[in-house]
């Protein structure tokens, strides 16, 4: 099966870049919204990107006007199905949601249809239940910005043909991206099974030492080769999104994550970061500030907890075949920035001494701390 005509189901911050993306790559993309304003002002910031792709010379004005005429913007659900090769669909995280969505859509679209999900924590194989053709749905998790991001994770259900996940991967090429498949249908997938339990993590390390949040962000900007501290990451993903994946997770599988209390409070408090003016640190506008970080401050902190936490997942997600260490690698440097490999960071510090840290903080704290036993195969 050959891909020409995608439409995109939600036309937000993701979905206009991924129907963006699609376009630029030669593919007819129909938008889809509710409501035809939704669609007008995804449709300017298309133009707007567009715009400045050709002010620095990137694209031509006729390759824009070319691209922008190949995405049509439609408020009718079976309109916009209606022939399509692909359905992305980009609705909110919500599983009743989306679960909404499929029921419709199983209805309307044409059999040879392929259906993918771009969600980052609910289950493909939940949501992909509610079709009578899971065979046909795949989970696709494009990362915000799509139009600069180069990591989608690839998600195959149960049921997932194995034809329907080759050919997505190669659609993803086809765009200009990189993919990483997720072989198991796990809480948090690969980047934010890393990432999210990081989070809280670095909550609990000062709790515990009663390091400040420069110290553990220079910490692990400088010692762990992170392209910024990880409360500096967090309050630029938006504690928002923190929390709904932290609830996704834990909801899915207790093991999967610690959490800690003060992220729901922030949620709650709408502490959300860059986008509220205030999550761990405070902003004095919109435009993107840089928390003054440095080796010196790094110095102050030893982030061994973090880096024993983040090489235990990167092995759970081994032991329970979700990936492998090259692809977790791959994902790892593309989808969080990392300038050093992280098995590489964990060498560096020992395993011995990353096993060691997790049966003290296992003694200390709970099961949730037990050394995985491919760490320990690894000593």
């Amino acid at each position: 099966m050959e891909i020409r005509d995608i439409a995109v189901l939600g036309s937000g911050v993701m979905g206009h870049g991924i129907a963006q993306v699609s376009a630029m790559a030669g593919y007819n993309v129909t938008l889809r919204d509710i409501k035809q304003e939704y669609l007008d002002r995804a449709m300017e910031k298309i133009q707007w990107s567009l715009e400045k792709m050709v002010s620095k010379e990137k694209i031509s004005p006729q390759e824009s006007r070319t691209i922008l005429e190949k995405i049509r913007p439609v408020v009718d659900l079976k309109d916009a199905v209606v022939g399509a090769d692909m359905v992305i669909e980009v609705v909110p995280e919500i599983m009743e949601l989306k679960k909404k969505v499929y029921a419709e859509l199983d209805s309307v679209a044409d059999e040879r249809t392929v259906f993918a999900s771009n969600t980052s924590t609910l289950p493909i194989t939940e949501i992909a239940g509610t079709m009578s053709r899971p065979e046909k749905f795949i989970g696709i998790h494009f990362f915000n910005p799509p139009q600069l991001m180069k990591l989608v994770e690839i998600i195959p259900g149960e049921k997932t043909a194995t034809e329907i996940t080759d050919m997505t991967v190669k659609f993803v090429e086809t765009i200009g991206k990189q993919a990483v498949i997720c072989r198991r249908d796990v809480p948090g997938f690969i980047i934010n099974r890393l990432f999210i339990p990081m989070v809280h993590e670095a909550c609990y390390l000062r709790d515990r030492t009663g390091a400040t949040l420069e110290e553990v962000d220079s910490a692990v900007k400088f010692k762990m080769g992170f392209p910024m501290g990880i409360f500096e990451l967090a309050d630029f993903t938006g504690m928002d999104v923190i929390h709904k994946a932290t609830v996704e997770m834990y909801q899915r599988d207790k093991k999967v994550i610690n959490p800690h209390h003060i992220v729901g409070e922030m949620f709650e408090g709408k502490k959300l970061g860059q986008k509220s003016g205030k999550g761990y640190y405070t902003y004095s506008d919109d435009k993107y500030e840089r928390v003054a970080l440095s080796e010196e401050i790094a110095s102050r902190c030893d982030p061994i907890q973090l880096v024993a936490n983040i090489t235990n997942n990167a092995a759970w997600l081994v032991t329970n075949k979700a990936s492998d260490i090259e692809e977790i690698e791959k994902a790892a440097r593309l989808g969080l920035g990392l300038k050093k490999p992280l098995f590489e960071t964990a060498k560096d510090v020992g395993i011995n001494t990353i096993v060691s840290e997790l049966e003290k903080l296992a003694a200390k704290h709970g099961e949730f701390y037990r050394p995985d036993p491919l760490l320990l195969s690894m000593r």
